[in-house]
């Protein structure tokens, strides 16, 4: 399993601080995908090796 899909658990307490880059609301923690999802802007931000890549440019657009 590469670095980027593979599932790392990550701090409970940095979910809750982090926010989206765009709207400042609170993020989604999917973890099927291992992914930071904003419901308002439709992106789902990647977390590599146990960190959160909170980039608008290395997000995922979510389809409705």
């Amino acid at each position: 399993m590469s670095d980027e899909t593979q599932d790392t658990r990550i701090d409970a307490r940095l979910l809750e601080a982090l926010v989206c880059p765009i709207t400042r609301a609170t993020l989604i923690y999917e973890p099927d995908t291992n992914e930071l999802v904003s419901p308002t802007t439709h992106l789902a931000f990647p977390i590599r090796s146990g960190i959160p890549v909170m980039l608008v440019d290395e997000a995922r657009r979510i389809e409705d």
